[in-house]
């Protein structure tokens, strides 16, 4: 029986598409980001002398000991912490545990209430974000130890302002206020000790570095990328070994405690001043 001479031309046909396709370039683009929170806004404008302005009073007195939070940036070591934790001590130190600290050496950002610590070594680095794409309402995380014990904050976007510092260290910085919308469970009044934290956006990059608070208006303030982006610039390599952990609203304290397990969000201590 003779087969039809359309049923080759067929296959014949279909062999040639099957061969095409395998030898197509593939080009086709990662998945997409997760979709934007739909409360944020617009994004973030620019430093103006129209901005709201708070003002807090540091008293003219001798360094007091204190603890605060500092998160690591480079896994040969670098550590960010908050300008004001550490300035004044003379032997600040990261806690890794056991009743043990690690001596840092100190260096101050000139313009900014930051801080960056060298212990010679230290776990993976938190990523930094590319500053310059912040939005109004977006969510923050604040993962560290407030009132020297593990805990962690959530945090919405309001926008820029400036932080009046009157007496010592005497200053006028641009910050970033957050509106505080949750935070670890069983944990009431201060936030201090989470001074030096990161704020943390939805793909788990630093944004900032989270340097006060207003309780009686329920606000939180971080570094602006104005001051952030030149105080930590060239910190993280090229080849820096980054991971970030998607952050949500159910699951920020989960990873938090994974930070702080890892060390990547570590406890400073000023061993002596």
């Amino acid at each position: 029986m003779r087969v039809p001479d359309w049923t080759i031309y067929a296959a014949v046909a279909a062999a040639l598409l099957v061969a095409s396709l395998n030898r197509r370039e593939n080009a086709d683009a990662p998945p997409a980001p997760p979709p934007p929170d739909e409360t944020e806004g617009a994004l973030l404008g620019p430093v103006t002398p129209f901005d709201p302005s708070v003002t807090v009073h540091a008293p003219d007195i001798p360094f007091q000991p204190s603890s605060g939070t500092a998160f690591s940036i480079a896994d040969e070591g670098l550590w960010v912490t908050a300008r004001h934790v550490v300035e004044g001590c003379r032997q600040p130190a990261i806690k890794v545990g056991g009743g043990r600290a690690v001596a840092a050496d100190v260096r101050l950002a000139p313009r900014a209430d930051v801080a960056v610590l060298h212990t010679g070594g230290g776990p993976p680095a938190i990523p930094v974000a590319e500053l310059g794409g912040l939005r109004e309402n977006q969510r923050g995380f604040h993962p560290g130890y407030p009132q020297a014990r593990a805990g962690e904050v959530a945090s919405r976007l309001l926008g820029r302002e400036t932080l009046k510092v009157r007496g010592r260290g005497q200053r006028d910085e641009p910050v970033l206020a957050w509106a505080e919308v949750g935070r670890t469970d069983g944990l009431g009044g201060t936030l201090a000790g989470l001074s030096g934290a990161p704020v943390l956006d939805r793909q788990g990059r630093a944004v900032g570095v989270t340097i006060a608070e207003s309780p009686r208006r329920g606000r939180i303030y971080t570094t602006a990328p104005d001051t952030f982006g030149p105080a930590v610039r060239g910190l993280q390599k090229a080849d820096e070994r980054l991971t970030g952990r998607a952050v949500t609203i159910d699951n920020y304290g989960l990873v938090a405690d994974e930070l702080r397990r890892e060390l990547r969000v570590a406890q400073v201590v000023c061993l002596s001043a």
